[in-house]
């Protein structure tokens, strides 16, 4: 893997107005060591809307939500979703100086490579494939989650019909086919999908508020509804709650992927790290109006347990609602599911092509490609298709296993990012701190401890089973998963680097005498 800098961008500064001007962008990446090949057509406020389309609120938290309900209820939800956001600003804070410092579509191992002062080439190649992994996995976790929670919604409203292993796969290809479809053909257009998708977030929050608190006949008390905590559906004992944080962790586990659309926006020193700190408030602060009504209106929990393909937030909202208008509102979140499903893709593309250009994965060539009539990267696209399309046949095999490669994304994106923060602070932070947009050095030291600590702890998290004792089924396999992964991507950089000893050899010497 190559990544091609020489020299490291740096804004004019204009001492006299106290302002700081930004380089062209071709002139940046050109620093930065790429040319430009995208179409820069997105803002803060497009970037901004994609993170919180990623985020998806209600379908992110909803999705995973049967975690949260043998996490204990209403308490691990609603008071594990401000604890979430508030860990999680930490680590957006920690990226939003690093995509500042280094604004590409190459990411954390581009920031990891520059960053590191030694084994450069290993540590960022191995990062890489975290990252890609991360990428595909998270993307992959979405569109079946699409897929579960619709067969869910028709179950609900046909008790009668179950989705099969195979018709659950049919649904899926087909999410991924029309995902794939959309991204290609429709690139120029979906940064007002974003915008969209942001706009109906936020009518679909209001819609579900104000229906579920004036139909459902179930009301809890305040007390209730915030603070109620049953450790007996997990069996866990007093560490219940923390599994209970697994949906509003899922949920924000992609905010760094924006970095990847660092080439398709203009000044993105500035406007990538904006979208990265602001995803957290925002989405944070929305969350709180869709899962307050759900904590005021929960049937019993051990119903929810049998809700139908797992999906608790279909089931709670039928039995809210009816079947009608819980069919109505499920219709609203699966069309949030849907723009989720296009602008992760969109970023893990972009991912995927980025780490092509650097020469890190077989065929490289091809899936670097980007495309003169639609102008994106159409190869990279089918290639995280066809990933997705492969793994999800173990589905048909065995449901646990699945579940291990979900589980896998979140842990991959948190290593990935975790890398290049440490390294920072492991240095001084001497590199984000000549960032356009930075934290300081007190505020930004405090903030990347912490992060690197809720990581670590995400990363034993999405490692447990949800619920005790533990079978062969409900056993969680991630780690095992995870630990495969890097041992692919290990022998992979043994075999390449042989092959290309000389080329890496040449290039590291370039690195050392230019002094980049």
């Amino acid at each position: 893997m190559t990544p091609k800098k020489t020299t490291t961008p740096t804004p004019d500064c204009d001492h006299e107005k106290g302002t700081i001007s930004p380089i062209p962008e071709n002139v940046e990446l050109g620093q930065l060591g790429y040319a430009e090949e995208l179409h820069r057509n997105r803002s803060v406020l497009t970037l901004l809307f994609q993170t919180l389309a990623m985020a998806a609120i209600p379908y992110g938290e909803g999705t995973p939500l049967l975690s949260a309900i043998y996490g204990g209820g209403q308490l691990s939800i609603f008071v594990g979703w401000i604890f979430v956001c508030l860990l999680d600003q930490c680590i957006a804070f920690s990226l939003a100086e690093l995509a500042s410092r280094y604004p590409t579509s190459a990411g954390p191992y581009y920031w990891t490579f520059q960053i590191s002062r030694g084994n450069k080439a290993t540590i960022s190649f191995i990062n890489a494939w975290i990252w890609l992994i991360g990428n595909w996995t998270i993307t992959l976790g979405v569109n079946f989650g699409f897929a579960s929670m619709l067969s869910a919604t028709i179950s609900n409203y046909h008790p009668t019909w179950s989705a099969n292993s195979w018709q659950l796969l049919l649904i899926f290809y087909a999410v991924l086919l029309i995902s794939l479809t959309i991204c290609i053909c429709a690139n120029n257009y979906l940064p007002q999908v974003d915008t969209a998708c942001a706009a109906w977030t936020a009518i679909t929050i209001l819609i579900i508020l104000i229906a579920v608190s004036i139909k459902s006949e179930i009301r809890h008390s305040p007390v209730h509804t915030l603070s109620h905590y049953d450790t007996s559906l997990a069996n866990w004992g007093g560490f219940t709650f923390f599994i209970g944080l697994l949906p509003a962790a899922f949920t924000f586990s992609a905010i760094g992927m924006i970095s990847s659309m660092a080439e398709e926006c203009s000044n993105p020193a500035i406007k990538v790290p904006r979208a990265i700190a602001l995803s957290i408030p925002v989405g944070g602060t929305a969350g709180l109006f869709f899962i307050i009504p759900l904590c005021a209106t929960l049937p019993p929990l051990a119903d929810i347990l049998s809700a139908p393909a797992g999906q608790a937030l279909p089931y709670i909202l039928t039995r809210v609602m009816g079947p009608a208008g819980g069919l109505g509102l499920s219709a609203l979140v699966l069309v949030i599911a849907l723009c989720c499903s296009i602008s992760i893709t969109v970023a893990a593309s972009r991912t995927t092509w980025a780490v092509a250009r650097d020469d890190a994965i077989p065929l490289a060539r091809l899936w670097a490609r980007v495309s003169e009539r639609w102008g994106v990267p159409v190869w990279s696209l089918v290639l995280v298709t066809g990933i997705q399309m492969l793994l999800g046949l173990i589905n048909l095999g065995s449901s646990s296993a699945f579940t291990a490669f979900v589980s896998v994304g979140v842990m991959a994106l948190a290593a990935a990012y975790a890398i290049p923060i440490f390294l920072s602070l492991w240095y001084g932070r001497e590199e984000v701190s000549r960032a356009p947009w930075n934290c300081g050095m007190v505020i930004g030291r405090v903030v990347n401890v912490i992060a690197l600590a809720w990581i670590a702890f995400e990363l034993v998290l999405f490692s447990m089973p949800t619920a005790l004792p533990v079978t062969a089924v409900s056993m969680n396999y991630a780690s095992v998963v995870f630990v495969g992964f890097m041992a692919i991507s290990a022998v992979w950089f043994a075999v390449y680097a042989r092959k290309c000893k000389s080329i890496l050899d040449v290039w590291l010497q370039g690195y050392e005498r230019t002094g980049c």
